[in-house]
């Protein structure tokens, strides 16, 4: 029976393509004519962003389906908008899914107990109803924070044993501050980070696919490649999800240590790099406002292309692929 990490590798292979598009709109950012129609047909009110958040992401949405295989909708960006701004997220969150993405929801939840129980029923798995259970949120996938240890993380995993999805657990974070706790060694001279990575290849040893895989996956920054490659070797059957290419400064050669040497567990995201693309060179000459979506496809595409002949020159383009 195929797993999460199956059906993610799946996709990665059919469009030859590691690398995942973080749909985090900023109102600001999204162009005129989709903010001014909402403004004029719903006022300065949360539903105009919300409506204007899900056109601006359908409309990526439609244009880089064929080329990647998953979207990455960072929870935060429609929360701070309320009711509507989390009609926004279900809405990209069904939509993707309809275009045949896989969804990763970057909720970083963590708690434990009945709280965790609740986080992973509603991103996961089914909310309890007055009668019976449903879906909520529904993603395939969701970022969890895994330090609060084991008993915070054990209700997310078995939402995935039970409804057949994963998780990527925070291990080293791409932000600049993340070796304030996670670079600290303990007395045996371990860092943080390597006890986390060996936790997390522990809880996932049970659940490998048959492409060798655990859905128990783990986020490792492409700012850190030196500490990517000790991760890499601790966690040899972990799924890498990849922050930091792009606009937080890692590029292609930085994420080519998150990749096993036959070039597959590791996806590798971008956010604003493509979403916005519209917005910077060498797009914004090529391409009109009322074309970011066009922009946005055309950056997908190059990054794709960067990030192949990066393997590609490591050797470890995966067999079969063409870059």
């Amino acid at each position: 029976m195929q797993n999460m990490a199956d059906k993610l590798l799946e996709e990665i292979n059919k469009k030859q393509n590691p690398s995942v598009v973080g749909l985090d709109p900023r109102i600001n950012q999204i162009p005129e004519f989709i903010t001014k129609r909402n403004l004029e047909a719903y006022g300065n009110s949360f539903k105009a962003a919300a409506n204007a958040i899900i056109e601006f992401n359908k409309l990526i949405i439609n244009a880089i389906s064929e080329t990647l295989p998953a979207v990455k909708p960072q929870i935060a960006f429609y929360e701070q908008y309320g009711p509507e701004g989390v009609r926004a997220f279900k809405e990209t969150v069904d939509y993707a899914k309809e275009k045949g993405l896989i969804v990763i929801g970057d909720a970083k939840r963590n708690d434990i107990g009945s709280t965790a129980e609740a986080y992973a029923d509603g991103h996961l798995g089914e909310v309890k109803m007055i009668e019976g259970s449903m879906p909520s949120l529904n993603a395939d996938l969701i970022t969890v924070n895994g330090y609060l240890g084991s008993d915070g993380l054990m209700p997310f995993i078995e939402a995935c044993k039970k409804h057949g999805k994963g998780i990527f657990i925070l291990n080293k974070t791409s932000n600049p501050s993340s070796g304030e706790l996670q670079d600290k060694k303990t007395e045996e001279g371990k860092t943080v980070y390597e006890i986390m990575a060996e936790l997390i290849d522990k809880l996932g040893k049970d659940l490998t696919g048959q492409k060798g895989y655990s859905p128990i996956g783990a986020v490792v920054g492409a700012t850190y490649p030196e500490q990517a490659k000790i991760l890499r070797n601790l966690m040899p059957k972990t799924i890498f999800l990849v922050p930091g290419y792009g606009a937080q400064g890692g590029g292609a050669e930085d994420v080519v240590p998150c990749f096993n040497e036959d070039g597959y567990g590791a996806i590798v995201n971008s956010s604003r790099g493509i979403i916005f693309a519209y917005e910077k060179e060498p797009y914004k000459d090529k391409f009109k406002p009322e074309e970011f979506h066009l922009a946005s496809r055309q950056a997908a595409i190059d990054m794709k292309k960067d990030i192949l002949d990066a393997l590609k020159k490591n050797g470890k383009l995966p067999e079969g692929w063409n870059a």
